[in-house]
């Protein structure tokens, strides 16, 4: 992915100093649907536990980032928020709206936000009570280390948190939790799923977008992003955990199924096309 020496965001508030004391550690956590919740459940803790009761579980430390890493992360980070920025607002624009620009936190071991103190073991996740999305950059080393590697696959990560934004500006997210509280928990849980499939599907128009102003795809990125999608499909993490595949314990989607919906916004770059909801009606 050609990223290096782009602009970066304005939008990125760095608190790994002011939380933590140092730059260390990794992992995090929120029901406003953290990206890998529920892959760094199983690995860590070989089951799945109710997202908004785990808060406070031990996590599995890594090795501080040095200077370098640590700048070249917020580098990084802030380079991709300025691309789905950049994405967004004219997405917005078309339909004569403005673009609401989220704001990024990058933070180290643990953080406070709208939506409580999270520790570091859930992974990326958007707070939609104060709109920001919060990010611990060494969880890209476990990411890495679970075999989605590459950059590209990092920035899937970060466009998928930023869809979830995305959901919370057009009211959907609003919308479905309306929905949830009218359903048994079975069908609230699928609609959760929907979400985090149309969360992949605007990753992918921000990629298909993105790609087509900047030419930043290189050979093998979009291999990495369906790669990165692939392993963090649910049934393919119950596998890794050595469970038996549970369709009612998805949270995410199965593999096929966020490899398809990452697809449909890489090809077509249209929200229309994300519609994961499109049966209920």
């Amino acid at each position: 992915m050609r990223w290096k020496g782009r602009k970066q965001s304005s939008n990125i508030e760095d608190r790994r100093e002011q939380e933590s004391g140092g730059l260390l550690k990794s992992k995090s956590s929120f029901g406003g649907i953290g990206f890998f919740v529920i892959l760094v459940l199983f690995l860590f803790f070989g089951q799945g536990s109710n997202l908004l009761d785990f808060s406070g579980g031990k996590a599995k430390e890594q090795l501080p980032q040095n200077k370098k890493q640590a700048d070249e992360a917020k580098e990084f980070i802030g380079v991709v928020l300025q691309t789905t920025e950049d994405v967004w607002s004219k997405i917005f624009a078309q339909s004569n709206q403005r673009y609401q620009q989220p704001v990024l936190t990058i933070f180290s071991n643990n953080v406070r936000s709208a939506c409580g103190r999270t520790s570091s073991a859930v992974g990326p996740f958007y707070c939609p009570g104060d709109n920001k999305i919060y990010i611990d950059p060494t969880f890209f080393t476990e990411l890495s280390r679970m075999g989605g590697k590459g950059d590209f696959a990092q920035a899937y990560v970060i466009a998928h948190e930023l869809g979830h934004h995305i959901q919370s500006l057009l009211g959907t997210s609003d919308k479905v939790t309306r929905m949830q509280q009218r359903l048994n928990s079975k069908q609230a849980n699928k609609l959760s799923v929907r979400l985090e499939l149309q969360a992949d599907c605007y990753a992918g128009i921000w990629a298909h977008h993105t790609e087509k102003t900047l030419h930043i795809l290189e050979k093998g990125d979009i291999e990495e992003a369906l790669n990165a999608a692939y392993i963090i499909g649910d049934d393919h993490m119950q596998r890794r955990a050595g469970m038996g595949i549970n369709t009612d314990a998805f949270t995410h989607g199965s593999s096929k199924q966020r490899a398809h919906w990452l697809k449909v916004g890489l090809l077509h770059g249209s929200v229309k096309k994300c519609d994961t909801f499109a049966d209920l009606r």
